[in-house]
This record gives C-alpha cells, structure tokens and sequence, in this order.
C-alpha cells in the first residue's frame, strides 16, 4: 500500500487503534520521499525497551520522573526555542534524530514512549502550547515536554493562557489578567485525538510554508489536511488558491466551486466568486 493510501486508512479509522507516530512519520514521507518509516518505529520501540527495564512496576509519577530523566536528561530531547519555526520540529524523523523540537512533536515522542511503559498519557491541544496529561487518582497531572515534562499547576496554565490571549488582541476592553483567570480551565484540558492532534500539526506546518512563501510544500500540506478534516470546507478554499498560484486552474477552479458550494455564505464568499469568474475564462482560453 502507497504511503498516501496507508496514512488515509489510518485516518479512517474513527476509534484511532493506530500509531499516532505511524501516522506523523507518513506525514513526513512528503519532505522526505522513500523514509524509512519503519526504522523510526523501531526506533521509538528501542528507546521505550530501554526505559522499561528501568521503571518495573512502579508508581505512575515515579515512571514519569523516569520518563523526564531518560528523554530529557540522558537521550538530550529539549525545546528547539532558538528557531521554533523551523519546518524539522515538527517532521518525527527530525525530532527523532535532532533530539529537538517544538511542543507537539516532543509531546508526541513523550506520549509514544511513556504508553509503552504503561503510562495513559493523552494529549492537550492546549491554546498555543501543546501538553500532555495523565490521569492520577481523581486528578489530573498536566505535563510540559517542551520544558523536560514538568508538570503545570493552575497558576501556570493560566499564565500560559493569558501570554495566548494578549497575543491574539481578544481581551477587548479587559485585561489578558483578567480574561485569563476566570475562564475555566477545564475546556483546555480536554484529551485530544489523533485527528485533533494531526490537524494542528498541519496548520502549523500550513504556517510555516505560507511564511516561507513554499507553495509546493504548502500544497502538500492542505492534500494531507484535507485527509484529516474533509469536512472543512476552508481547507478546499486554500488549496484552490495555491493551486491558483502554481497556475492549475482547472484544479483551483474545482476547488473554489467546491468551497463556494459548501460555504455560500462565506465571509469572503464574493472574493472567490471573482476569482472564479476569473479562472472560468482562463480554462476556457485553454480549451
């Protein structure tokens, strides 16, 4: 089975049975044609083997501060903070093989290898902050792998929160502070699946290649997002302007009418329209 045809019946599976690293190690296969996927599975099993015969049967937060000290200590994992926006931190195989990253690739690792050495770790598609979570006798441990696991007490998350709401310019007339403190943290901390977590790795890899101003990556990047939320009619949107851009016009013509059928009322409903209109007689100058 092609990589492509192997990623979307893993995506198809709506009771995520399959690897969420499988799956970001198919995504890599885009930027990195003919990877040896299976090397890197193995190697993620290699590293947990390791760790396994450390931990036995002990406590849950004993195994994490012997997952933290084996990841971050020993192996040299950390948060690639000097260039976060480097398309690697978020590639498996580069995390795998540079040891750095940004918080979903590193919680990725964290989570793969912590539930071979029987840790329930789940993900947190936490505002501008990817973590981790565990579940400990009626509570909830919340673990930061971009800062070696370190787990966050509700003054943290809620300083995370307001750094993400300052950004945005969302707090209106109140203060981020103020903003911050009362909504409730609970809504955040929801576990995420492997379709949420896949989606955000895309957008950011969307983010970067728009930046970089790389639309044959970027292309790649919407193929593969469409595969992850096909209900999304933006993503239909996107990819006809990049496929625009790269002068396929009967493709981005079938995608605008896609996304103008599936969103009539769009905000920006009428620009696309125009350029509908726009790319119609230009197919029509190609007959």
């Amino acid at each position: 089975m092609a990589d492509r045809e192997r990623f979307a019946a893993l995506v198809a599976d709506e009771k995520e049975r399959y690897s969420l690293a499988e799956a970001c190690l198919l995504l890599a296969e885009d930027a990195y044609p003919g990877l040896d996927i299976q090397h890197y599975l193995a190697e993620i099993e290699r590293m947990a083997a390791r760790l396994r015969g450390r931990v036995k049967e002990v406590d849950p937060e004993e195994k994490v501060i012997a997952l933290n000290q084996f990841l971050f200590d020993d192996l040299g994992f950390t948060g690639n903070a000097d260039d976060y926006y480097d398309p690697r931190n978020s590639y498996l195989n580069e995390v795998l093989e540079r040891r750095v990253g940004i918080p979903i690739s590193l919680a990725i690792v964290y989570m793969e290898i912590g539930r071979k050495i029987g840790l329930p770790l789940g993900g947190v598609s936490f505002p501008g902050h990817f973590l981790v979570r565990l579940g400990l006798r009626g509570r909830t441990l919340v673990l930061d792998p971009f800062s070696g696991g370190a787990p966050l007490s509700e003054q943290d998350l809620r300083k995370l929160l307001r750094r993400v709401i300052a950004g945005s310019g969302r707090a209106g007339l109140r203060s981020a502070e103020d903003v911050a403190a009362q909504l409730p943290l609970d809504q955040f901390l929801e576990p995420a699946g492997h379709r949420q977590i896949l989606a955000r790795m895309l957008r950011n890899l969307k983010n970067i290649y728009r930046e970089k101003d790389e639309p044959e990556r970027l292309l790649e990047v919407i193929n593969r997002m469409i595969v992850v939320a096909p209900d999304a009619a933006s993503e239909l949107r996107d990819r006809g302007l990049v496929y625009h851009r790269l002068e396929a016009f009967r493709a981005a013509l079938r995608d605008l009418n896609d996304y103008l059928e599936q969103a009539p009322d769009a905000a920006d409903a009428d620009e696309i329209r125009a350029r509908v209109v726009e790319l119609t007689k230009l197919c029509a100058r190609l007959n």
